[in-house]
């Protein structure tokens, strides 16, 4: 069977684009908004799985996390905020246009997401153009690094564990893919990033 990559997997946050509700930004919501930054994040840890697995959208997670009483702002404020966090990495997303471009490759994203988060990412990037699936967290029920969703990626792509490569930042998630016989790129940087594709036979 040939070692040749056919699928190239990348996780979005930390890779393409800034992370899209992380901590740090979550962070910068509760200064803005003057929240007590305990509760707000004790919320928004008992949610945090239901709200990346499509299981509650972002009006019931403001409702749970933020507007469970009265605030003086409201939930489009909050919720423009929270959007407004995401930054391109144009480095990286360079050399997915590249690869892209090439045409030699299935490219899918492997993404951890609240569904109106991601969707809101997808349009604003335009990473339609680039990506033929969006395998994330909030459409498959599973999160990263869970094994099933692993699985189900190699499962709906219906090409061989080894001849796809996952492009992602945390080590964990590498790990874990490596488990269900996928071959990984640990992401540092754009020039990096470039490098370890060579390595892997990737074609740019």
């Amino acid at each position: 069977m040939s070692n040749d990559v056919t699928v190239i997997f990348f996780d979005v946050g930390g890779v393409l684009l800034s992370n899209g509700w992380d901590r740090e930004s979550r962070r910068a919501a509760a200064d803005r908004f003057d929240l007590d930054w305990e509760d707000f994040q004790d919320r928004h840890d008992q949610v945090s799985a239901p709200f990346e697995t499509g299981a509650l959208d972002l009006a019931t997670y403001l409702e749970r996390t933020v507007f469970y009483r009265s605030r003086p702002f409201d939930r489009s404020d909050f919720a423009d905020f929270m959007k407004a966090q995401t930054e391109p990495i144009p480095e990286s997303l360079e050399v997915l246009s590249d690869l892209s471009a090439s045409g030699n490759y299935l490219l899918a994203t492997l993404n951890n997401e609240s569904r109106e988060l991601n969707e809101y990412r997808i349009d604003r990037f335009r990473l339609r153009e680039h990506f033929s699936m969006f395998l994330s967290s909030c459409y498959l029920g599973v999160r990263k690094p869970e094994p099933e969703i692993y699985e189900m990626a190699i499962a709906i792509t219906q090409q061989p564990a080894g001849q796809c490569l996952f492009v992602d930042d945390r080590e964990l998630n590498l790990e874990c893919a490596v488990t269900a016989g996928i071959r990984t790129i640990h992401f540092r940087d754009a020039e990096g990033l470039r490098t370890s594709l060579g390595d892997a036979g990737v074609e740019l």
